[in-house]
């Protein structure tokens, strides 16, 4: 807390303070917010998952040829922070809850999922970009111009 004011009139000034998006909305940002990105060969997409760590989550993503993609995994408990041996109980609970979780969507169109590269980023977002699909050629495709 930081204190504010001269004299007498001293004010506690709330040690929690909210700009930009965390402002508007909740403090907390919900699982599974989605952004996809399109370019000429390719779909982009991020998966907001706050709170989910690579190396301690079970997470993991299916992409079909048509587009849809499943995201499943499981939010961990607080645990022990690090450096600590203390166990923490939450008495505010902001963030999504330890426990099971799925995202699904449909991207734009339909894609190779044998080409994507998945990034999982150390602020918590699930970032991949997968190819979109080719068609097969056809036999017009082929032949000599006329």
């Amino acid at each position: 807390m930081v204190m504010e004011g001269h004299g007498d009139h001293m004010k506690l000034k709330p040690s929690v303070i909210l700009t930009g998006t965390a402002k508007e909305g909740s403090s907390g940002p919900p699982i599974g917010l989605v952004d996809i990105g399109v370019s000429e060969g390719a779909y982009l997409f991020r998966v907001a998952l706050p709170g989910v760590r690579k190396d301690r989550s079970k997470v993991k993503f299916e992409i079909k040829s048509d587009g849809r993609v499943h995201i499943e995994g499981v939010m961990t408990g607080p645990g022990l922070l690090k450096d600590s041996s203390a166990m923490y109980q939450m008495k505010v609970q902001q963030l999504c809850p330890p426990g099971s979780f799925t995202v699904s969507f449909k991207l734009p169109g339909p894609v190779d999922p044998r080409l994507s590269s998945p990034s999982f980023r150390p602020d918590g977002i699930l970032e991949v970009v997968v190819m979109k699909s080719r068609a097969p050629p056809t036999v017009a495709d082929s032949l000599p111009p006329p």
